[in-house]
């Protein structure tokens, strides 16, 4: 139960204090000061928290409307990221 409820926490955490959180993480990693097991857990909670930056990135890619300019005028098109358009 104690589980669900973390999980549920992490998915509640804003992007900002999400990438805050992991910048932390890396810093302590790569200051090698951090036993293994610690470190161990440090990466496992980086990488989740990684996992749920790129998923609110993605979701915000999805909401946002490019505004076209056509002949008749303004039209709204679906954000599509650059690689998105060359077929990868």
């Amino acid at each position: 139960m104690a589980a669900k409820e973390k999980e549920k926490e992490k998915e509640e955490i804003s992007f900002e204090a999400a990438m805050e959180r992991l910048e932390g993480i890396v810093s302590k990693l790569e200051s090698g000061d951090v036993p293994l097991e610690t470190a161990i857990e440090l990466f496992q909670e980086g990488m989740k928290l990684s996992q749920l930056c790129g998923s609110k990135l993605e979701q915000v890619e999805r909401k946002i409307e490019v505004l076209i300019e056509t002949e008749n005028g303004l039209h709204r098109k679906p954000f599509a990221p650059a690689n998105e358009d060359k077929g990868e």
